[in-house]
């Protein structure tokens, strides 16, 4: 089944840059990595109050992968949608869809594991931040 935007309960606009382009007049597929990243992250900060800057704990990536459907050009924008397929004691693995005018574009998926910022040891998903992640568990 082709996921739909209304699938992901966290959803962003990301606009797509010139610079985004290859060769082959579409967005390099590294770019989708950074959409992923971006969406998760935002999430994070904004809903999750994860502090990036000096918090103790940090999400460090441990697997991603994504499957391409469509390609995207500039001057299109990209709207990101979140989920949580699974949240475990230290870790947290997350679904993107991608899409462009609500059509899919890509199918991420992206796993994080919570560490202490120095000993880079894994530690319990803090509370505010589980709290916030669950909420986007699929169903």
């Amino acid at each position: 089944m082709t996921p739909a935007p209304t699938d992901y309960p966290f959803r962003i606009v990301i606009p797509t840059r010139w610079m985004d382009n290859d060769v082959y007049g579409h967005v390099n597929n590294v770019q989708y990595y950074s959409f992923v990243d971006t969406v998760v992250n935002r999430f994070l900060v904004e809903e999750g109050g994860l502090d990036i800057h000096t918090g103790p704990v940090i999400g460090v990536a441990v697997e991603s992968g994504c499957r391409f459907t469509r390609s995207i050009a500039f001057p299109q924008e990209v709207e990101a949608g979140l989920r949580v397929a699974h949240l475990g004691t230290s870790s947290v693995r997350y679904e993107v869809g991608l899409f462009v005018e609500d059509e899919s574009a890509a199918e991420a998926f992206f796993v994080h594991v919570f560490v202490d910022r120095e000993q880079r040891r894994p530690l319990p998903v803090p509370a505010p931040l589980r709290s916030a992640l669950t909420r986007l568990m699929s169903t």
